[in-house]
């Protein structure tokens, strides 16, 4: 094709779940339902770990980057999706580029933050006389700061990909928000590069860390059905980005990760453990004995 055929779109219209405004409301207060209590598990997991000095080990200094990260990546897409159920459906070049790119870095950071954690698990369970030498503040933040920095790059290489492809004026997408392969089929020059660009990605943060999580979690056997429900979907989705599966299931996998997958991981990872429900218990006893002692004082 002509290169002074090539155009790009200044907004993109985003195609609904439902066009009958009933369901788009009951939609709006479950997604919205959902996304406070993302934040309210999240939120409780920093405010334990960091008021409870019981709770400042290894194990919960990555479950404390978890809820960061969960909270920013539903945040970067779940508030937009509540918008355009009750009002406006396009978003903007600029906005739809931030949202790629802010889902592909806490995407991927979250993926690679898991296998911290299954690292961290594995060291505790195989040595634990050596755990907290082996494990001590400076290895954990280097760990944690390359998930951060690899998750970041990541998404750096794989937007700059995807939204510099030409799409000659189409700009309807049949998703719930930016997505990277919904953007990919849109385009109208050849994707081979930018499916080459998903692959070698989907490999580096996902394959990668799928594998590394099941080796640590070969003697946790009660993990392996996290590993599973984290990396599954993802993997058989990003790994073959040439797929004609229909839209409907890349909407579910999407809406998967962004809206399901925040809200499970603190059940999943911290509040079923005993030491987040002691934790837990002992702040509200605190509260409790604050307000009698406030009450008394009156």
């Amino acid at each position: 094709m002509r290169k002074d055929n090539l155009t790009w779109v200044r907004e993109f219209v985003l195609l609904e779940l439902s066009s009958d405004r009933q369901t788009q409301a009951g939609l709006f207060i479950l997604f919205g339902t959902t996304y406070l209590l993302t934040l309210l598990g999240n939120g409780l997991i920093l405010l334990l770990v960091g008021l409870d000095a019981r709770l400042h080990l290894p194990m919960y200094f990555f479950l404390c980057n978890l809820p960061v990260v969960d909270i920013c990546y539903t945040s970067c897409a779940v508030p937009q999706m509540l918008v355009h159920f009750l009002m406006e459906k396009t978003i903007s070049f600029a906005r739809c580029a931030t949202q790629v790119f802010s889902s592909l870095a806490w995407g991927g950071t979250e993926f690679l933050l898991l296998a911290a954690v299954a690292y961290d698990r594995y060291m505790a369970t195989r040595d634990p006389l050596h755990y907290m030498a082996a494990m001590d503040l400076r290895c954990c933040v280097v760990l944690a700061a390359v998930c951060w920095l690899v998750g970041i790059a990541n998404s750096v290489v794989e937007t700059a990909s995807t939204m510099h492809l030409p799409t000659c004026g189409h700009h309807v997408l049949n998703h719930v928000g930016c997505e990277t392969l919904a953007l990919v089929r849109l385009a109208f020059v050849d994707v081979t590069l930018n499916q080459g660009v998903i692959v070698a990605s989907s490999m580096l943060v996902l394959l990668v860390p799928c594998c590394l999580v099941s080796l640590s979690y070969t003697r946790i056997v009660a993990a392996i059905p996290v590993v599973s429900m984290s990396y599954e979907m993802a993997l058989l989705t990003y790994m073959h980005p040439s797929s004609t599966d229909s839209a409907t299931q890349d909407k579910v996998v999407v809406l998967f990760y962004i809206v399901m997958t925040p809200l499970l991981n603190p059940l999943i990872y911290s509040l079923r453990n005993k030491d987040m429900k002691d934790a837990l218990s002992r702040g509200l006893m605190r509260g409790s004995a604050s307000k009698h002692e406030h009450v008394t004082l009156s």
